[in-house]
């Protein structure tokens, strides 16, 4: 007999991302581990602009909606102000490394003691699939009709393993939504990085690679199979820095 799973409180609606997106996937662990953690009731998301800003679509909780990018520079606020809250800053790839690049790398490098979730689609998912700072080698966007030329553009930023080698923040990994193994690590990487904020260990980051069928030109499971054949080859999964043991 098949078990039924529990729904977490704050997640009172159902999804209205598009058939085959991870962002549901995403929210729900988030949910789950927030709950885990007894922290359901003491969140504060600040949302970005794009698919992420559906996040209050499905969840019942204190959000607010920021500026295109600006969300780390909200979340630095709030947190600031309500260092008793958890802080979750939720934003895509061209939100946080793109438009909001500055603000994002910022809080990183200051060590903000908030969490950061950055669902990686490789473009920007909502406003007519441009290319952003993640967009693959050669992938045909919007803005790049023939492809991303990296001569022009530079290659493709890799945020995590950016911030674990240069800067002192507390935790940053990449997960992914492909299978059941990647999602129960996906919610480990999470759980971590709510912890580390709990604890005050100061800035964590997890980076989630997400398919995007609409902008992508596939179907669900087309999307899937480049997600493991292209794009984790390049976005390799895994933990960039770990918490240390106190």
């Amino acid at each position: 007999m098949a078990k039924s799973r529990k729904v977490p409180s704050i997640a009172d609606k159902p999804s209205s991302f598009c058939p085959g997106c991870g962002h549901g996937i995403v929210i729900r662990l988030i949910s789950e581990c927030l709950e885990e953690l007894d922290q359901d009731n003491n969140i504060i998301f600040g949302i970005g602009v794009g698919c992420s800003s559906l996040l209050g679509g499905i969840l019942e909780t204190d959000r607010l909606h920021c500026l295109h990018g600006r969300a780390s520079a909200v979340c630095t606020g709030m947190k600031r102000v309500s260092p008793e809250n958890i802080v979750v800053s939720y934003q895509g790839d061209g939100d946080a490394y793109s438009i909001g690049l500055a603000e994002t790398t910022s809080a990183a490098y200051r060590n903000e003691n908030f969490t950061v979730i950055i669902v990686n689609n490789t473009n920007y998912g909502m406003t007519g699939g441009q290319m952003s700072n993640t967009t693959m080698p050669g992938q045909k966007t919007t803005t790049t009709p023939y492809g991303r030329d990296c001569s022009i553009t530079g290659a493709p930023i890799k945020f995590p393993e950016l911030i674990a080698s240069q800067f002192d923040v507390a935790y940053a990994a990449r997960g992914t939504v492909t299978n059941p193994a990647n999602i129960n690590k996906l919610k480990g990487y999470i759980k971590n990085a709510l912890d580390a904020q709990i604890k005050g260990e100061g800035y964590s980051v997890v980076e989630v690679l997400s398919p995007c069928p609409t902008n992508w030109g596939m179907t669900a499971l087309q999307a899937m199979d480049r997600l493991e054949e292209e794009i984790i080859p390049y976005y390799p999964l895994g933990e960039f820095k770990t918490r240390e043991v106190k």
